[in-house]
């Protein structure tokens, strides 16, 4: 086996590894936080008017 071919096997494994990296991240982005806020076009915007609402209370 050349070197060649084991920088290609370590090239596909690394990326395998970034592919299940991002895939298990999205679905904990995804659990973690609700649409609302991901969608939102202001960062903290969803947090900052839950806060307001409750100073007014």
């Amino acid at each position: 086996m050349s070197v060649w071919n084991l920088l290609e096997y370590a090239a596909w494994a690394a990326s395998a590894l970034i592919f299940l990296w991002m895939v298990l991240d999205a679905v904990r982005v995804s659990r973690d936080y609700s649409e609302d806020v991901l969608l939102s076009s202001r960062e903290g915007e969803v947090e900052l008017a839950d806060e307001l609402e409750a100073r007014r209370d």
